[in-house]
């Protein structure tokens, strides 16, 4: 597939003045931040680990260029890429913060006014189960109310909770405490995304052991409630929590398939459901990747086939990887849904790459580089708010070296930056 270059000229970048963030890892990069930058009352919010290891909070009148910079009195175990910082405002302006979990005790706290860079006390939520906190993911509601999903327990052996945060009387409360079980067997990794008419979709992989390879299959549920109950594309009511054997499967995919976890999907107007992901199908040596989506009573797989090296996922913790994980945003032109897969891919020299299709039910992407130089182990994440208000992504980039498991590199603190990229007419 050849490399164009019509995306690369509609990007912009957008530096975020400091030091330099702690580049060591890939902590700051993660796709599982939820997220690293969000947009609210005109204005748009940063997070990061400086070089010292500390919560570094930025702010942004949006569409301006000029930031404001506070390093908070909050430190994190940033030497494992697990334990990102990921962010969200309420609907009364509050910022909510959480950083530095992996099997650990919560770490949150929240602004201490709206639109305030400034943390208060750290907080608990329920205060039940939150001693073994894993990828803790927050996301906005249409009444400005927070959920919070996470896992309990450890790889292999873990659950996903849902709580939920009222921005009325400031408290948080437990919607699901067992969500997903995986029957101290297997725990599920997931993506999630909610649509414009506030349907919850999640989608997930299930994990055997704490060895990535052992990545299966990808299941769904959405909730039409907020979070109460769930149901599976059909609309069959799922009796929780939802296990291996009652939940619906969008595609099935062996053990040893170099199927990653934690990914992306979205859903469009109508409520369908697109997961992005990637694995090695049967037969094949290369993993591509893939569009899983719902069309109909019938699951589609759109497999992008564009990549050229192979690699294999078998081991535990934090991988290197000659690809990143993918995010996918989808936009309505003409009666079709156009898409973009944004990635990073050694193939195409480690820089923030793009493939765009008129029609993601169709194919035909057009793959093309965002920027110059290389960034090393870096991954996707995106400003989610304002590309629902504005179609306009916003990329929190920085350079990154990720060594295999949990090892540390050793180079200097790298800058960071927003690249925003708008979509234009795709011939």
């Amino acid at each position: 597939m050849p490399l164009c270059t019509h995306a690369q000229q509609a990007a912009k970048i957008i530096p975020i003045p400091t030091a330099g963030a702690w580049a060591n890892n890939s902590v700051n990069t993660v796709i599982f931040r939820k997220n690293s930058l969000v947009t609210a009352g005109g204005y748009q919010y940063a997070a990061f680990y400086d070089n010292d290891q500390f919560v570094v909070l930025a702010k942004r009148k949006t569409g301006a260029e000029g930031w404001q910079i506070n390093r908070t009195q909050y430190k994190g175990d940033a030497t494992d890429a697990h334990k990102s910082i990921s962010i969200m405002v309420d609907g009364a302006g509050f910022l909510h913060v959480v950083w530095g979990l992996h099997n650990n005790p919560v770490n949150y706290a929240k602004s201490q006014s709206p639109g305030s860079l400034t943390l208060g006390d750290k907080l608990s939520m329920t205060g039940d189960h939150e001693q073994k906190v894993s990828y803790p993911e927050f996301y906005k509601q249409a009444n400005g109310d927070l959920l919070f999903f996470y896992r309990d327990g450890a790889s292999g052996n873990g659950n996903l909770l849902v709580d939920t945060y009222h921005t009325k009387t400031q408290k948080w409360e437990r919607l699901q405490d067992n969500l997903i079980d995986g029957e101290g067997q297997r725990s599920a990794y997931w993506q999630i995304t909610v649509d414009v008419k506030g349907t919850i979709h999640i989608s997930w992989v299930w994990r055997e052991s704490p060895d990535v390879a052992s990545n299966h299959d990808i299941a769904y549920a959405c909730s039409k409630d907020g979070g109460k109950t769930w149901q599976k594309s059909t609309g069959e009511i799922y009796h929780l929590p939802i296990t291996a054997s009652n939940a619906e499967y969008a595609c099935r995919i062996p053990q040893k398939s170099e199927l990653i976890n934690q990914t992306s999907m979205f859903a469009d107007a109508q409520g369908q459901p697109f997961i992005a992901t990637y694995w090695r199908e049967q037969g094949q040596t290369v993993p591509q990747y893939h569009i899983v989506y719902k069309t109909g009573a019938t699951w589609q797989v759109n497999n992008l086939s564009f990549r050229k090296g192979a690699f294999s996922l078998s081991g535990g913790g934090t991988k290197q990887i000659p690809i990143s994980r993918p995010q996918i945003i989808a936009w309505p032109v003409k009666g079709q849904m156009a898409a973009a897969l944004i990635f990073r891919d050694a193939d195409l020299g480690d820089k923030v790459s793009i493939a765009v299709t008129a029609d993601i039910k169709q194919g035909k992407w057009q793959v093309s580089n965002l920027t110059d130089a290389s960034v090393g182990s870096w991954e996707p994440t995106y400003d989610t708010e304002l590309w629902k208000q504005s179609r306009v992504l916003n990329l929190f980039v920085q350079k990154n070296v990720q060594v295999d498991g949990e090892g540390r590199a050793n180079i200097p603190p790298q800058p960071v930056q927003v690249i925003e990229w708008k979509p234009t007419a795709i011939k």
